[in-house]
């Protein structure tokens, strides 16, 4: 009985998906939605690993507080707010946008933290992410939802994170045989 039961809901889910995806432009629009979905995560998984790798205990807990007042800010805005979303759609918790915001505050922490070599394939992914909640096939934000969830993400990990290397200069004396060598050496 329970395998019915859930066979026909999955069933009349997949019913009302059709409806839009007897279309190429629907299976277009599916396909970037339903991709946005799941690389939203890429962000704060590739920050998580980094931070691993790195054994970078004071960026755990900067990355955790930044994470974490991202997705408070969001659902208490997206509840407080109430925004519609476009397209006549009823179920309104539009701004700003979750999706957008979980992608850049993983993205955001990466480049501050670790520098632009992490942070602009992150931010590459997040774009994309914030793409897809325009153009996926229900139409769930506008621009603003999308603009509102990356100010609020970079917003909050700007507010708690610090860059992981804080000498970007260093000096180098070394003295052999009589020889004297200074250098200077720039991270980026």
């Amino acid at each position: 009985m329970k395998k019915t039961i859930l066979l026909l809901c999955l069933f009349i889910s997949f019913f009302s998906y059709t409806q839009d995806l007897n279309t190429k432009e629907g299976q277009r629009k599916k396909t970037i939605q339903d991709v946005g979905d799941y690389t939203q995560h890429a962000p704060a998984l590739a920050s998580l690993i980094t931070i691993i790798i790195k054994k970078d205990k004071k960026g755990f807990w900067q990355f955790a507080k930044s994470y974490g007042t991202t997705l408070g800010l969001t659902y208490a805005l997206k509840y407080t707010i109430n925004k519609p979303r476009p397209a006549g759609r009823t179920d309104g918790h539009a701004f700003p946008s979750g999706h957008t915001s979980v992608a850049f505050s993983g993205a955001s922490f990466l480049q501050r933290r670790y520098g632009w070599k992490y942070g602009i394939p992150a931010y590459l992914v997040s774009g994309y992410v914030a793409y897809s909640r325009i153009e996926g096939i229900h139409e769930r934000h506008d621009g603003w939802d999308v603009l509102g969830g990356i100010v609020l993400a970079v917003g909050s990990t700007y507010l708690f994170t610090t860059p992981y290397e804080k000498e970007h200069i260093k000096l180098t004396f070394n003295k052999d045989n009589g020889d004297y060598l200074v250098g200077l050496k720039y991270k980026f």
